[in-house]
């Protein structure tokens, strides 16, 4: 019989490529998601209203359960919505000289997939379109324990709308048709928000803060063609374009109580106050043709003023929720229940000194996980998660509140480390998020179907490997 040779620090390295090649490509496609956004456009007319459709705050994890985030925290993913969780990024110590050895740091990315559809009240003809639109990226590193940081970016809002109205235009004395009139309406940009932010505990008592860069755009544009057999008239548009930029502050607090020795439960507050944020704005008044080659043509300018100085005032929002979460043994499962209730002040919304079609709103959210006890089987290692969310949109058109409410379903797939030598852990989680807002007493209603992928990469860092001889 032979003896097996021993492992060199060579083929260590070899065996833990497998796994890393994996990771890679996975986290190159989210990447490229961000870099290159798809070209799929959903189509809501109710973006043309305040900052425009608000993107999901919460990581996907957590959109698995609802959103919710106030008293949640774990080492193995990026809450950045209360940014009081950073504390539990994990460090390891020596158990002699207690001092840290090593860190696990984590990649947090997702992606967006949804089909948009849209009907008018009373009517059961309806427009679809489809969205996929990178989601976040973020970074979580311990720094001691106790104490950690993140970084990175996410969509705030986001606008994008194309609608067309055709109609006869009538003579005022003999009531008679005239002319035919269409009329375009077009709307694009949003909002985006790279952060950097930390939080430590002491004791059962963490605090956090993010620091943050607020940016965006709208561009939103009215163009009107009018038709007669014997006269030529002009195409006139109308259009509003403006560019905006600030810091953005944010920060969150979580108190945890021990329960039993399994069980625990974590009370915890977030938001931001009300922030002011510098704007510039160009409007224009034109003329144009249309052309098939080179696309709308400016013509004449009646009116433009360019490089208006502004600002826009963002709303206070401040969420506050609580979960309780058993830790699951190797003979029972584990769960998590938890409660968010979100209150946003868009009453004070401003976009230079002008009110828009925006009201304060609330949304409360439930949520859970399950983890069964774990095995060698592979579900047996997998969470299960379910949520609910209700409230009305911020949106307030003609007078009429929006209602709307979702629900998802979540889960959580652990990937295989085929390295037993390395720290790392990766987990695919998976949000199915059916949104439905407005109803026959709203101008529109909108259906929303989003499927979510995030991808939670973690790997200690920082530690020194000793190869035995």
């Amino acid at each position: 019989m032979q003896l097996a040779k021993p492992i060199t620090p060579e083929k260590i390295k070899v065996l833990e490529m497998y796994p890393v090649v994996i990771k890679f490509l996975l986290s190159g496609f989210f990447t490229v998601s961000f870099i290159y956004q798809v070209k799929a456009q959903d189509n809501s007319p109710y973006s043309r209203y305040g900052l425009g459709t608000i993107s999901p705050s919460t990581n996907i994890l957590n959109r698995g359960m609802g959103g919710i985030t106030a008293g949640y925290n774990d080492p193995y993913t990026v809450n950045f919505t209360n940014p009081a969780s950073y504390y539990s990024f994990k460090t390891y110590q020596e158990q002699r000289t207690k001092k840290a050895t090593s860190g696990r740091v984590i990649l947090d990315a997702g992606v967006n997939f949804g089909n948009r559809s849209i009907r008018e009240a009373n009517n059961t003809e309806k427009f679809s379109s489809g969205e996929a639109y990178f989601s976040y990226i973020q970074v979580g590193i311990p720094l001691r324990n106790n104490w950690g940081m993140s970084f990175g970016i996410r969509p705030v809002s986001r606008i994008y709308y194309k609608m067309a109205r055709r109609e006869l235009l009538y003579d005022p004395l003999t009531n008679l048709p005239i002319d035919s009139a269409l009329t375009e309406f077009k709307g694009d940009g949003g909002t985006f928000l790279p952060n950097i932010g930390t939080g430590f505990a002491i004791k059962n008592f963490s605090i956090g803060v993010n620091v943050g860069y607020m940016f965006g755009r709208k561009d939103f544009s009215t163009k009107r063609f009018l038709f007669n057999d014997t006269i030529a008239y002009k195409n006139a548009n109308y259009e509003t374009k403006a560019s905006f930029g600030s810091l953005f502050y944010s920060a969150g607090v979580q108190y945890k109580i021990n329960v039993n020795k399994i069980t625990i439960l974590t009370l915890g507050a977030y938001g931001n106050l009300e922030q002011k944020i510098r704007a510039r704005e160009d409007i224009i008044r034109e003329t144009f043709v249309r052309s098939e080659t080179t696309g709308d043509v400016g013509i004449d300018s009646a009116d433009v003023k360019k490089d208006i100085i502004g600002r826009i005032v963002y709303p206070a929002q401040y969420g506050f929720g609580f979960s309780m979460e058993k830790s699951a043994t190797a003979r029972s499962a584990g769960w998590l229940l938890g409660v968010d209730y979100i209150l946003t002040q868009w009453n004070h919304y401003r976009f230079f000194n002008e009110v828009d079609e925006v009201k304060d709103n609330w949304e409360l959210r439930l949520g859970g996980q399950y983890k069964p006890v774990s095995s060698k089987k592979y579900f047996s290692n997998v969470a299960y998660r379910i949520g609910f969310f209700t409230g009305p949109d911020y949106t307030y058109v003609g007078g009429k509140k929006l209602n709307q409410y979702g629900i998802t379903l979540g889960t959580g797939l652990p990937l295989a480390n085929y390295s037993r030598l390395s720290g790392q852990y990766t987990t695919i989680n998976i949000a199915l998020e059916y949104i439905k807002r407005g109803n026959n007493s709203n101008i529109v209603k909108e259906n929303l179907f989003r499927v979510s992928v995030g991808l939670n990469l973690s790997d200690l860092w920082f530690g020194k490997r000793k190869y035995a001889e």
